[in-house]
């Protein structure tokens, strides 16, 4: 079985984001990036699953600028077997980047599509259903259990209610919960092994995908700094207060 795992470069999640200040966008400038975290989940899931024998090639892709081939880097370290970038300038919104990885599907023939819920920088979660749509395959997102049987893959789904576990008929398409599992820690020579292992550039025009945007960011605005607490007296001041002032009683 072949896994395409899908994984984007995000700015660091422990980094706080700052906008322009023109509002045209965040500021990126001298920031850390590193792998989307839900990705990396991702990319341990399909780790793990030919580790226990049930995949025999996991097929990494990232679409971007050309600092991406560190992110794949880092996913060939993790235990990945190849790397494939789509290398492209242009602002990928989910439906480009839907349809650029239907076509490396289309290349690849994998028998399972594993990619994170959602970019921590976009927060679109709009990319796995996308893809699924395309390649009308069926879809588990919000996965917090993955298991293979046969020609079929069960999801363990995080819902509102709860759980729910779907099965489904490969080829297939499964998105990423936080509690699927915890990525590994990347050594230092699984790290210098990865510079070995083959990593293809293609691009959109190449796969034959317009990836020019659709939408228009038309102002990014940092939220509005929280008010300081207050300190009440009593039950009956903050009552008062709460039916008064903040008029939520």
């Amino acid at each position: 079985m072949k896994i395409l795992v899908a994984v984007k470069r995000v700015v660091d999640y422990n980094v706080k984001v700052r906008c322009k200040t023109d509002g045209s966008d965040v500021d990126v400038a001298n920031v850390k990036m590193s792998m989307n975290p839900f990705d990396e989940i991702a990319v341990e899931e399909a780790v793990r699953l030919k580790e226990a024998g049930k995949a025999s090639e996991i097929v990494v892709a990232s679409l971007g600028v050309k600092q991406c081939e560190e992110t794949l880097r880092t996913a060939l370290a993790m235990g990945a077997d190849r790397a494939i970038h789509v290398e492209t300038d242009t602002e990928l919104q989910p439906l480009a980047v839907a349809k650029l990885l239907k076509a490396l599907a289309d290349k690849e023939q994998p028998q399972l599509v594993i990619l994170g819920k959602q970019a921590i920088d976009d927060d679109a979660n709009q990319t796995g259903q996308m893809l699924a749509a395309l390649m009308n395959a069926p879809q588990g997102t919000f996965a917090s259990k993955v298991e293979l049987a046969g020609d079929k893959v069960n999801v363990t789904r995080e819902i509102d209610g709860g759980l729910e576990t779907v099965s489904l008929s490969l080829p297939a398409i499964v998105t990423t919960d936080l509690r699927l599992n915890e990525p590994r820690y990347v050594k230092l020579p699984n790290i210098m092994a990865a510079k070995k292992k083959p990593l293809d550039k293609t691009t959109p025009a190449e796969l034959g995908v317009d990836a020019a945007p659709r939408l228009k960011t038309l102002k990014v605005a940092e939220p509005p700094v929280r008010k300081a607490g207050i300190k009440v007296a009593s039950v009956a001041e903050l009552v008062a207060k709460l039916k008064n002032e903040a008029k939520v009683i």
